[in-house]
Parts: structure tokens; sequence; C-alpha cells
């Protein structure tokens, strides 16, 4: 039976697999899913992605499955008891700041029309495709993470520095940062 070569990050569990072989580098365009990997991305900050994937489905369960109007309209005692929980990432920042995401998110939803074609058109809609041999030569951020995060921080999101806007754009498929040999990188791009 062959092995299905994959990129060297996923390899340390069944749950690292699942994703890598399901979701990352997958073009998300639907604004409830890119509203939830955004707020994952930015809970990550300061831990491995493999503990924000344990607890991801506490996450949805405690914000309302990432619905941004629900979540917009959370109150600062409904976001103290979410602080409590410990099937989360317990940081007061964190927290809060994924009802602030919400507000600002709808705000680029009125102007934009979805949040999707806001954010896509740091890409000009459509996905990079890199060519890495070696996962070391992955970058951590680049020029178009850079300006992302720029805008992000302007519209008032937080948690969504550069390394976390690339992390973010490899995650919803905006870039292809599968190394060549990875089987995911053939089927996506």
């Amino acid at each position: 039976m062959k092995t299905l070569k994959r990129c060297s990050w996923c390899e340390s569990s069944d749950l690292d697999r699942e994703y890598h072989d399901t979701e990352w580098g997958k073009p998300v365009f639907d604004d409830r899913h890119l509203f939830e990997m955004l707020i994952l991305e930015g809970a990550q900050a300061g831990v491995s992605w493999h503990v924000v994937l344990q607890k991801r489905a506490h996450y949805k369960k405690l914000f309302a499955n990432f619905d941004v109007k629900k979540t917009s309209r959370f109150s600062d005692a409904r976001l103290e008891k979410i602080l409590t929980d410990p099937g989360i990432i317990r940081n007061r920042l964190k927290i809060y700041s994924v009802r602030t995401n919400a507000l600002a998110c709808m705000k680029v939803q009125k102007e934009f029309g979805t949040f999707a074609d806001y954010i896509w058109s740091f890409v000009d809609g459509k996905p990079i495709i890199n060519r890495w041999k070696h996962a070391s030569e992955v970058p951590a951020k680049t020029s178009i993470s850079e300006a992302m995060s720029k805008d992000l921080k302007k519209r008032g999101f937080k948690f969504i520095g550069s390394t976390i806007c690339y992390a973010y754009m490899q995650g919803t498929g905006m870039v292809n940062d599968h190394v060549t040999d990875c089987f995911r990188y053939h089927e996506l791009k």
C-alpha cells in the first residue's frame, strides 16, 4: 500500500493530518468559515495550531458556530463567562476580540457585499500557487500578509498581525503552501 506524501508539519497526529488533508490550503469563500478561521488563527498566537484544533469544536459551541451577527451582540457578561471555560484558550484579549472582529466584519460586509469579496481582494480573487520543495522555504509572512494586516487593523480588527494573516491565507486557501511533493499540492493546484 502506497503511503501518501504530506507536508511535514502535519505528521504528528491524526487530528493534524485530517486538517491538512481536508482543509488546509483549500480555498474558502464562505463568510462564516472565513470568520471562524480568522478567530482561530488569532487564538493560536502563542500556542500551537494542534491545541487550537483540539479546542475548535468547543469554540464553535461557545461562539454560536462563529455566526458574525450573533457574536457581535455578545455582552461583556457572556464574554466573561466564556473566559472561565477551560475548553478554550482563556485569554481575555483574544476572547473579547471575537466580538470586536464580528463588528468589524459586519462593517466590511456592508461595504464590500461579503467578507469573502474583501479578503480575497488581497490576492485578486484567486489562490497564489507557490512551489516550495521544502517546508523550510515557506515564509512566515509576506508583503501581502503585511498589507492585509495593516488594512484589517485600520478597520478595527484585533489579533491579525502579519504572521497571523499569512497563516490565515494558508488555512483558507488564499495561498497554496503545500510542498510540491505533497499529494494535496497537486489536488489544490
